[in-house]
């Protein structure tokens, strides 16, 4: 039997696969339908415009029944380990569910309100589900230690706090393009694009002004 076979180890298998996919297919959908370009595209903008909005939303919801699963999962096996073992306090193996459960519902927030629709709404669930996500690993990270030796090796505690301080350094480079870098396109124009808009802008206002005067001599 492969490990992923035994026990309730398909879950989060489940939702690393589910979740890359979902990220894979809106973007390939979107990216077919022109709806945004090819380099580097915010994954909420393969999502922003059907039909890629409707497969994004479906399997991002899903998403978040499958880590609502694999979180309880995890608070059950923390909370039976401890019974026999000790080590974790009950309240920490709490907070870390109802944190993650918290991200859970960020996610669901930016599946069902795209940014082009109703941005403040998708923004706030982002900010959700990122910053709950980030500190449900570091929560996890910390009842690692506490329950080692039991359910864990050394190593996975290391690689789970080598993730956690990933996630936690980059939420201030998201939060500060989140803040400062707004987008309301789709597509991001080229130097090309914008030096034509520019002169085109600059000619139309010239010509409109010289007919406002010669009207104005008549």
């Amino acid at each position: 039997m492969f490990w992923f076979m035994e026990g309730i180890c398909c879950l989060p298998t489940f939702l690393v696969i589910w979740s890359s996919s979902t990220f894979i297919v809106s973007y390939l959908i979107a990216l077919f339908e022109h709806d945004v370009d090819v380099i580097f595209p915010y994954i909420s903008d393969t999502g922003a415009k059907p039909p890629e909005s409707c497969v994004f939303g479906l399997m991002t919801v899903i998403t978040a029944l499958a880590g609502t699963a694999t979180m309880y999962a995890r608070y059950k096996f923390v909370e039976k380990l401890n019974e026999t073992a000790g080590g974790v306090p009950p309240v920490l193996n709490q907070a870390a569910f109802w944190i993650g459960m918290l991200s859970c519902l960020g996610m669901c927030f930016v599946a069902t309100f795209q940014e082009t629709t109703i941005t403040a709404v998708h923004d706030a669930g982002a900010l959700l589900f990122f910053v709950s996500g980030v500190l449900y690993t570091i929560l996890q990270s910390i009842i690692s230690y506490k329950a080692f030796p039991y359910g864990c090796s050394l190593a996975l505690c290391h690689m789970r706090t080598g993730i956690a301080t990933i996630a936690f350094l980059a939420v201030f480079p998201t939060v500060v393009c989140a803040v400062f870098v707004t987008q309301t396109t789709l597509h991001r124009k080229t130097k090309d694009e914008v030096q034509y808009e520019h002169i085109f802008t600059k000619n139309t206002t010239h010509i409109n002004n010289k007919d406002g005067r010669h009207s104005g001599s008549i």
